[in-house]
């Protein structure tokens, strides 16, 4: 029975060129048969559907015939003949197959990156690991910004080799493995048969060179296991729950590359005043006294105490509006405001007395 393109690929006849990419793309990884989950026959039928549907002529007859239009996908088929990966890879060679990646599109991508890829220069020295944490700071300082300093526990880079590996004084020689190039030539047998691949030389890890004598304290890593203390600007308005990134203060790599450190950040709740975007909230109790004759009051906020006029019959629950008092703006000019609330307190157990004269009172 012909298989369905569309459904091999799991993707609707809808679909668009680049979600039948994407779709053929991690389909491929998953059954390639270097990998444990890979699954040879699978393969091919993922890339023989590929092959038609990521081609816009082809993908238009299969539409209107199926497969059997011609050159369609079926065995001696004029395009794929009774090699199901085509033209993909430009043809064998009576089993032994020498693929050119750089021009072979997606299924150079996809072999190339279980193969080693194609020829090239030296590797990249491999970049350290990224690394998290949580740094807690107060109400004001995430209102103002503020300087803290973390101790982390991590891998360093070396204090005696700076990073390269070699022992101080030491001859940086060329590796004799692969004579500097930083690669290897393979020759791995497949289900198509042997391949010629490079990958990374194994003797100096794809840095074509190698140190006389390697770093005595790491080892010719150029990291350690170390302490090291990072300072960090903590940047005004900077809201709980919020991430810093820090370049190159994570895990330390290989020749120097170290990864990158993210801070999530946890602001401590404040006993007076409430957070919401930039603007502050905070609560003022007046006494009936107050509310019904006004007065003038202290009001406090995150820098200092200010006055503010409650005028005369001040119902509980008025809101008043301070310019300017709220968060610094993150990243920009200006701050938020502060709404101050305020809240009528209603006097409880009166005396007689007490009673007697707001009775006289017609309010």
């Amino acid at each position: 029975m012909a298989q369905d393109y569309y459904k091999t690929l799991g993707v609707n006849k809808s679909a668009s060129a680049d979600e039948i990419k994407r779709a053929f793309r991690k389909l491929a990884h998953e059954y390639h048969p270097d990998k444990k989950t890979g699954n040879a026959e699978k393969f091919k039928e993922i890339n023989e559907a590929y092959q038609t549907l990521g081609n816009e002529d082809k993908r238009r007859q299969y539409d209107q015939f199926g497969q059997t239009f011609p050159g369609g996908g079926r065995p001696g088929g004029g395009y794929y003949g009774g090699n199901p990966f085509g033209q993909g890879f430009g043809g064998f060679n009576q089993g032994n197959v020498n693929f050119d990646f750089g021009d072979a599109g997606d299924l150079g991508d996809i072999f190339g990156s279980f193969f080693g890829g194609a020829a090239g220069g030296r590797q990249t020295p491999r970049r350290g690991a990224d690394l998290q944490t949580e740094l807690t700071i107060d109400f004001k300082e995430a209102v103002f910004g503020a300087e803290k300093t973390i101790e982390l526990n991590k891998q360093i880079i070396c204090d005696i080799c700076g990073g390269s590996g070699a022992e101080p004084g030491s001859k940086i020689n060329t590796c004799k493995t692969c004579n500097g190039r930083g690669r290897v030539v393979r020759a791995q047998q497949t289900f198509l048969g042997t391949i010629q691949t490079e990958a990374v030389c194994p003797q100096c890890q794809g840095a074509g060179q190698m140190p006389e004598n390697k770093c005595h304290k790491c080892h010719g890593n150029g990291h350690v296991r170390g302490s090291e203390k990072i300072k960090i600007t903590i940047p005004a308005g900077i809201d709980n729950g919020q991430s810093l990134r820090l370049s190159g203060k994570g895990e330390a790599g290989e020749k120097g590359r170290s990864g990158d450190l993210l801070v999530r950040i946890r602001v401590r709740s404040h006993a007076k005043f409430r957070r919401d975007g930039f603007n502050i909230y905070s609560a003022y109790h007046l006494s009936v006294k107050q509310a019904i004759l006004g007065d003038k009051v202290e009001i406090e906020t995150v820098d200092g105490s200010v006055n503010l006029k409650i005028p005369e019959g001040t119902q509980s629950q008025t809101k008043f509006k301070l310019p300017g008092k709220g968060v610094t703006h993150l990243n920009a000019r200006g701050r938020g405001d502060q709404i101050v609330e305020v809240i009528v307190d209603i006097p409880k157990n009166l005396s007689r007395a007490d009673k007697k004269l707001l009775e006289q009172i017609k309010i």
